[in-house]
């Protein structure tokens, strides 16, 4: 055989060479492709930073905006054509709360305080410059009201919950949709006996949630699908329904999709980013919180943010039990709530409400040294964003003092009464009242201009992202939206007259990204935002891609700023997938001093990736 052809050993190499062959055109065809996200997602240096070096610059080490970002220096031979897309498996990408950023920066976060909850927001060499891509099969949403029991599947496929709260009538799968039949872990049999339950506990005529307009506003923690709030909706009560993204991670998502005002947080170790004295009522419905821990911390977290005479509202076991376990914090929890000067305003079967006091004296009258104490003078309730919580009682002004309450009128009048707390800011009721016209005027200018467009139930979930006093959203009572009232952390804290009024929302950092889901909102108005982060040296590229990102296809975005911004702007539209629909110069009158800002409104159009495409087919 010495000297005579190995066929067999030929054979195998001509094997191996073939699939060497097969695996490196596996490996082109996986990465090369600029439309498919895993090169778009590589982290590090790999991938070009979103934000100042976007645009081919290098790290800007003195902290000064790249020359490019600049609005007015973008050139066209510098604009991308298109932005990559993200890979499939980010189609929920949450940038400030992404788990897979704290394993991969390897944080240390202690799991018991929540901290891994928290917002964590990627440093610029990990942002992603890709956009979100939709789900396979994604579809339109449902319009309000019948969201409010049903979904399409495709949009959000996770169906888990339905098999683990089967027995509780979270939500059951039907075909092509998710149906909510209204159900919670607490009220099996619908969320509306639930609540006129509680109303009928604490004597409200009629049994309704409202008490005459005077319960408004509601934060329900631990919220699963958000039924609690969606039926309160009805009772012309708005609802802040939280969630963190646990292991029922898609329930605010399912929140969102349904029309349900909702936010993705946790009480962890931060303030909520809500004002003090923002809700008329607190709920929690078996929301696995341990109330007890940091020396009730987190019971003084909801403290602060109830107004005077406002109830928290408890279904738990530790409410009813009789197991040595549940006693034992029941009498612990009432030990606490007694020292922070609650009482006990109703308890009937499972639930307990408590209400907090109206002005101080409970307070002043404790003996020397009672915890959780007075929080100190300089302590600033209304300061959130990145706020450490404080285990003490933030105590009432002079004015909820003297006026034994908040001194606010009944829903609806005072989405148009002048807040008492106005004058914390400097601010006159004319002032108010004029500001409340003007964005009358410009709204209704808005709906002018999206008219051909939209029916009278193409929009529900509205975002505000710079509210100044919430008069966006009060001019559009009438309408069958709700809005989100972003407030920015950096200018006048106003988001507490807004809960005067009424509305809802959240300070926020337009330099990140905002805590939800993609695909959540149908409008993102845009007052001044632009020239806003400019002047911080932030990045007008990470605020278009985290605008698509939280924008549904087929939404909208209304522009208003300088023209210098539309420009900019009108740059990007075809990277984005975005479509113009009007522009027009301010049309306000001669003394309004915003008079030369130009209003631009754009559309996402709906797309799928070619992989999306294929799994569809």
């Amino acid at each position: 055989m010495r000297g005579r052809p190995d066929g067999g050993q030929k054979k195998r190499l001509i094997t191996s060479v073939f699939v060497v062959a097969i695996f490196i055109g596996f490996l082109y065809a996986y990465y090369g492709s600029s439309n498919r996200g895993s090169s778009a997602l590589e982290y590090g240096k790999s991938l070009r930073k979103l934000g100042s070096s976007y645009l081919g610059g290098e790290d800007d080490n003195d902290g000064k905006q790249d020359e490019a970002s600049k609005f007015g220096d973008v050139e066209d031979d510098v604009v991308p054509k298109s932005f990559p897309v993200c890979d499939d498996r980010h189609s929920e990408l949450i940038p400030c709360l992404d788990r897979n950023l704290i394993y991969q920066m390897r944080l240390k976060l202690d799991l018991s305080l929540m901290e891994h909850y928290e917002r964590h927001c990627p440093p610029p060499e990990r942002r992603f410059n890709c956009l979100i891509p939709p789900p396979s099969g994604y579809k339109v949403p449902i319009k309000w009201p019948k969201s409010r029991d049903e979904v399409w599947k495709a949009n959000i496929p996770h169906t888990h919950l339905a098999h683990e709260k089967s027995d509780q009538n979270w939500m059951v799968v039907k075909g092509e949709k998710i149906i909510f039949p209204g159900g919670g872990t607490h009220f099996h049999y619908g969320a509306d006996k639930y609540i006129a339950s509680i109303a009928n506990m604490l004597n409200f005529s009629n049994d309704n949630i409202n008490n005459e307009g005077r319960l408004r506003t509601v934060l329900d923690v631990g919220c699963g699908v958000a039924s609690f709030g969606a039926y309160l909706l009805s009772s012309n009560v708005i609802t802040m329904s939280l969630a963190p993204n646990d292991v029922h991670q898609n329930q605010i998502q399912f929140a969102l999709e349904r029309g349900i005002p909702a936010y993705l947080g946790v009480l962890g170790t931060k303030r909520l980013p809500y004002p003090s004295r923002s809700f008329e009522l607190a709920h929690c419905s078996r929301c696995r919180i341990d109330w007890l821990q940091r020396d009730g911390i987190l019971l003084l977290e909801l403290d602060r943010l109830l107004r005077p005479g406002g109830y928290f509202a408890y279904s738990s076991p530790e409410a009813y039990a009789q197991d040595e376990e549940d006693l034992r914090i029941w009498k612990e929890m009432s030990a606490l709530v007694e020292r922070m000067c609650w009482r006990i305003a109703a308890k009937r079967n499972q639930t307990v409400v408590w209400q907090k006091p109206l002005n101080n004296d409970c307070y002043m009258a404790r003996a020397p040294g009672t915890l959780p104490p007075l929080c100190h003078s300089d302590d600033d309730p209304d300061a959130v964003y990145g706020v450490q919580m404080e285990a003490c009682i933030t105590p009432y002004s002079d004015h909820d003092q003297k006026a034994r309450g908040s001194g606010l009128a009944p829903w609806p009048a005072r989405l148009t009464a002048p807040s008492p707390r106005l004058a914390d800011f400097g601010y006159s009721s004319e002032m108010f009242e004029k500001d409340t016209e003007l964005w009358r005027n410009r709204v209704d200018s808005y709906w002018n201009l999206l008219s051909p467009k939209i029916q009278s139930n193409s929009l529900r979930n509205l975002m505000d992202m710079k509210a100044h006093l919430g008069s966006f959203a009060a001019a559009l009572k009438e309408k069958d939206v709700w809005v989100m009232n972003v407030v920015p952390e950096d200018g006048p804290n106003t988001l507490k007259l807004i809960y005067d009024r009424g509305l809802i929302g959240s300070i926020h950092n337009w330099c990140e990204a905002y805590s939800t889901y993609p695909r959540t909102y149908d409008l993102l108005h845009a007052w001044t935002v632009f020239s806003d982060i400019e002047k911080r040296g932030c990045s007008g590229e990470d605020l278009l891609l985290e605008m698509d990102r939280i924008l549904r296809p087929t939404g909208f975005v209304i522009i208003r700023d300088k023209q210098s911004v539309v420009d900019f702007v009108k740059k990007y539209l075809r990277a984005l997938n975005w479509e113009a629909v009007a522009t027009t110069a301010d049309a306000s009158s001669d003394s309004d001093k915003d008079g030369d800002e130009v209003v631009f409104i754009v559309q996402k159009k709906i797309w799928l990736t070619s992989e999306s495409l294929r799994d569809t087919e």
